[in-house]
C-alpha cells in the first residue's frame, strides 16, 4: 500500500464532494482555488488600524447598500472578497427584490465559502437595515464558523510498480515508501482545510515523479465529512506507473552549433534510472554553457517504452555576436562603464571569444577569453589574457595576467586548472616595484545553498592552491605556494531572523626575501570583507601605501531581519546587524585584526541582494558606507 497526491496537472480524479449540500458553483470555486488572502493582499478592503472584527464596504456615490461583515479576520476577508452582497453593493440599478434575493441567498454562500477552509458547522446571519433620509441601507452578515474540522482515519495506498516491487521485497521501496508516509502533511489530529488536502496529495505525487516514477497519479481520491465530530476521513489511491529509464537523447533546434557540443554536458548514462533532478542538472548545464538562448529538456512519457524513455532536447542557439554595456557604481571602487562583446563562433571553429573593458576612476579592466565549447565530460579549454588597474591604500597596482587551463562547471561545484604567467607592478610615492611568477593553480568552489540569488540556508566553500617560481624586482628567484580557504553560512534562526556566517584564510609560503607578484598576495577592505575600511586598505604599509601581504584572515558575523511579514511592500526589505574582523599582514605573528561592526539595509532584488551598510571602523574611528548589489562567489 501507499499513496500519493494529485499531480500539478489534472490527472482525470476528483474528490468525493464534502457536503452532500453542495455550495454554488462560483464560491466553490472561489474558495477552492485559492487560499485565505492575507490581511496586507491590495485586493482586500481597508481596514482601520484598530481592527474590530468588523470589515465595513462603503455603497459608494452612487450604491444600493453599504455591507457589514464581523467574522474572524483571516475568514473575514475571503468574505468580502467572493460574497455577491459585497461584488453587487455598488451597482445603483440593484433593484429591492434582487437586495432581497442576495441576502437570502448569502448564509448559504458563506456557508459554502467556509466549508473548503475547514469550517462545517458555520452559523451565519444576515439582517437588513433601511436608513431613514435616502441614506442607503446597511447589510450585516454576522458570521460564527464554529471549530475548524480536524483529520481522523488517512488511508494511502499505493499501486502500480512501486507497490508491485514492495510485495516482490524490495526493501529501498518500503524504506522510501514508509518515508513517503511520514512526510504525508495531513495527518491525523491536523486541521482540515481544501487546500492543504490539495497539497498534501500534490506533494505525494511530485516525490514519486521526481525519482523514478514519471507517470504517477491519483486514480482516487475521498475527503469524507463527520459534520457532528468535526472530522474528515482522508483516503488516496496512486497508481505510481512504470519504473522510467532514461535511453536515447534527441536533440532539436541546432543550426550552427554541433550536437555533440550539447551531449557532452550529459550528466547521465543510458539506461540510467530516470530523477527529475538529473533532467534539471542537463537542463542547467546546456544553459550554464552559453551557448544557448532557449533550453528546455523533457521526458517521453510513453508508458511502453518507459524502459528506454527518450529524452528530447529542445534548444535555441544564441546569437553569433551580442554585445552589452553596463553601468555600476560601487563603494569600493566608485562609478563605473564597461562593455562586454562575445563571439560565440570564432573563426569558424567551437570557440567562445568574451571581451571585456571596464573602466572606473580608481579600477579599470580589459580583458580577452577565448573557451571552446563543451569537450568530453563537459570539460572546456580556455586562454585568457587580462590587464588591470587598481588605485586603493595609497598605492597603484597594475597587472599583465596570461591563463591557459582547463574549466567544468555542474550544478554545484566549479572546478579550474590553469597555469598562469603573472606581471605585477606597484607604484607607491617613493618606489616603483615589478615582480613576475609563473604558477600552476587549482580552485574548487562548492554551494549547497536553498537559492543562488538570494542565499538563506546553506554552505558555499571555495579552495584555491597553488604554487610556482618567483623573479622579483631584485632579480631573486625562488619558488613559492599559495593557498586560499573561504566559507560563507546561512542559516534560519528562528522567529523570522536570518544568520550568516563568513570566514576566510589564505597564505603565501615563500622566502621572507621573495618578492611575489602583489595581485597573488593578500589585502583586505571593503564591501565583502572587513566593512568599515576602504577596499583594500587594510594590510602591511610601505612608502605610506598599503600593499598585498602573505598572510590573511577576515571574518564576519550578520543577521537580519524582513521589515515586515504582512506587508507587499516591504517583503523584500531586510535589516541587519553585523561584525567584521580581519587584516592582511607579513607574517601571522604581525596579524593585527581590524574590526569594524555596524547596520545595514537588504533588498531581495530579481539580479540579487542590494547591500547598504554603515560600518563604523574602530582603526580609523570613522564611519563609512558601503553600497553593493549580488552574490559574491569568488
Amino acid at each position: 500500500m501507499a499513496s500519493t497526491s494529485a499531480p500539478a496537472q489534472d490527472d482525470g480524479e476528483r474528490d468525493e464532494p464534502l457536503r452532500s449540500d453542495a455550495p454554488a458553483e462560483a464560491a466553490t470555486q472561489a474558495a477552492s482555488s485559492e487560499s485565505v488572502p492575507a490581511a496586507d493582499d491590495e485586493a482586500a478592503p481597508r481596514r482601520s488600524l484598530f481592527d474590530s472584527g468588523v470589515t465595513t464596504l462603503e455603497a459608494g456615490a452612487n450604491g444600493a447598500y453599504r455591507i457589514e461583515v464581523r467574522a474572524p479576520k483571516r475568514l473575514r476577508d475571503l468574505l468580502v472578497r467572493h460574497l455577491d452582497l459585497a461584488r453587487f453593493r455598488e451597482q445603483p440599478d440593484i433593484s429591492p427584490i434582487e437586495i432581497g434575493r442576495l441576502v437570502a441567498a448569502a448564509p448559504a454562500q458563506a456557508r459554502a465559502l467556509l466549508e473548503p477552509q475547514g469550517y462545517f458547522n458555520a452559523k451565519v446571519s444576515v439582517q437588513r437595515d433601511e436608513a431613514a433620509g435616502g441614506t442607503p441601507p446597511t447589510v450585516r452578515v454576522q458570521v460564527d464558523p464554529g471549530p475548524s474540522a480536524r483529520v481522523g482515519r488517512v488511508q494511502l495506498e499505493m499501486q502500480g510498480a512501486f507497490a508491485q516491487g514492495m510485495e516482490a521485497g524490495d526493501d529501498g521501496l518500503r524504506r522510501r515508501w514508509q518515508l513517503l508516509q511520514s512526510r504525508w502533511s495531513l495527518g491525523s489530529g491536523t486541521p482540515f482545510s481544501q487546500s492543504a488536502w490539495n497539497a498534501a496529495k500534490n506533494a505525494l505525487v511530485t516525490s514519486l515523479r521526481a525519482r523514478g516514477y514519471a507517470s504517477a497519479g491519483i486514480t482516487g481520491s475521498g475527503a469524507q465529512v463527520d459534520a457532528e465530530r468535526n472530522q474528515v476521513r482522508l483516503s488516496v489511491i496512486v497508481d505510481s506507473g512504470p519504473l522510467y529509464r532514461l535511453g536515447a537523447v534527441r536533440i532539436e533546434g541546432l543550426e550552427r552549433t554541433p550536437e555533440q557540443t550539447a551531449r557532452n554536458l550529459l550528466p547521465f548514462a543510458p539506461g540510467a534510472a530516470y530523477s527529475e533532478r538529473l533532467l534539471l542538472d542537463y537542463q542547467e548545464a546546456l544553459q550554464k554553457s552559453g551557448l544557448y538562448e532557449g533550453v528546455a529538456v523533457e521526458l517521453d512519457l510513453d508508458v511502453q517504452q518507459a524502459e528506454r524513455a527518450t529524452v528530447m532536447v529542445r534548444l535555441r542557439e544564441h546569437t553569433t555576436q551580442s554585445a552589452q554595456v553596463s553601468i555600476g557604481y560601487s563603494s569600493n571602487t566608485g562609478a563605473r562603464i564597461g562593455l562586454e562583446h562575445t563571439h560565440r563562433r570564432v573563426f569558424g571553429r567551437d570557440l567562445v571569444a568574451t571581451s571585456r573593458l571596464e573602466l572606473g576612476r580608481l579600477e579599470r579592466e580589459v580583458s580577452l577569453d577565448l573557451l571552446t565549447y563543451p569537450l568530453e565530460h563537459g570539460y572546456r579549454n580556455l586562454l585568457a589574457l587580462k590587464a588591470d588597474y587598481l588605485d586603493a591604500g595609497g598605492a597603484i597596482t597594475q597587472t599583465q595576467r596570461l591563463r591557459v587551463g582547463r574549466t567544468r562547471d555542474t550544478e554545484n561545484i566549479d572546478r579550474l586548472y590553469y597555469l598562469e604567467f603573472n606581471r605585477t607592478t606597484v607604484k607607491t610615492a617613493n618606489a616603483r616595484l615589478a615582480d613576475r611568477a609563473l604558477l600552476g593553480n587549482y580552485q574548487w568552489v562548492r554551494r549547497d545553498v536553498n537559492n543562488l540569488v538570494f542565499p538563506t540556508r546553506g554552505l558555499i566553500l571555495g579552495i584555491q592552491a597553488g604554487g610556482g617560481a618567483a623573479y622579483d624586482a631584485d632579480n631573486e628567484r625562488g619558488p613559492f605556494a599559495r593557498l586560499v580557504l573561504q566559507a560563507t553560512a546561512y542559516q534560519p534562526l528562528g522567529a523570522g531572523w536570518l544568520g550568516q556566517a563568513r570566514a576566510e584564510v589564505a597564505q603565501v609560503i615563500k622566502r621572507p626575501s621573495l618578492g611575489v607578484p602583489d595581485s597573488l598576495l593578500f589585502r583586505a577592505g571593503g564591501d565583502d570583507s572587513v566593512r568599515g575600511y576602504g577596499y583594500r586598505t587594510l594590510g602591511p604599509v610601505r612608502d605610506g601605501a598599503v600593499v598585498g601581504g602573505p598572510v590573511l584572515a577576515t571574518g564576519s558575523v550578520e543577521v537580519m531581519r524582513r521589515f515586515s511579514d504582512d506587508s507587499p511592500r516591504w517583503r523584500n526589505w531586510y535589516g541587519a546587524l553585523f561584525v567584521d574582523a580581519g587584516n592582511a599582514a607579513v607574517s601571522w605573528n604581525e596579524f593585527d585584526p581590524a574590526i569594524g561592526y555596524g547596520v545595514g539595509v537588504r533588498w531581495r532584488s530579481p539580479i540579487g541582494p542590494l547591500r547598504v551598510d554603515l560600518a563604523y571602523g574602530e582603526k580609523v574611528g570613522a564611519l563609512r558606507l558601503h553600497v553593493s548589489v549580488g552574490v559574491t562567489f569568488r
